[in-house]
């Protein structure tokens, strides 16, 4: 086997794992952003459960209402982060695929291409958690005085 081909090889398997390493950056970012979201729900939560044994009856019924509005988007946004990690794993898989197909010489685009579309619909159901998350939040906004 020629050494300058199989070099060749590895520096093209290297060209296209590029764009699956971009990826991961994107995925990245979308877990940062998504585990400061849960940080402040979480720290929100822990706010109004201190204030709730103090409250009046009134505002125990308040503070248990966004109680379970917090628990909402923490679920949700546990969700996007479940499938962002998800998403990382298998842009991983379709990388390390890439190398085993070149060094083997295995015919395995497809399950390469499977990979990489699973990967897709695990970000896209990630993106649809964080959306709802939003929306969620947004929903119960209260701007200005009660």
């Amino acid at each position: 086997m020629d050494p300058t081909a199989d070099v060749t090889s590895i520096a093209h398997v290297i060209q296209l794992s590029v764009a699956p390493v971009f990826l991961l950056t994107g995925v990245g970012a979308m877990i940062a952003v998504l585990t400061n979201r849960l940080g402040r729900a979480v720290d929100r939560a822990r706010s109004q459960e201190a204030r709730y044994a103090a409250a009046t009856a009134e505002e125990q019924a308040g503070l248990r209402s966004e109680l379970k509005v917090l628990e909402r988007r923490s679920r949700l946004i546990y969700s996007g982060m479940l499938l962002c990690a998800l998403c990382a794993l298998l842009v991983c898989s379709v990388i390390v695929g890439l190398f085993a197909s070149t060094l083997t010489g295995a015919a395995i685009a497809p399950v390469i291409g499977a990979l990489f579309v699973a990967a897709m619909f695990a970000f896209m159901g990630a993106l649809v958690a964080f959306l709802r998350e939003v929306h969620l939040a947004l929903r119960t906004l209260h701007i200005g005085p009660p």
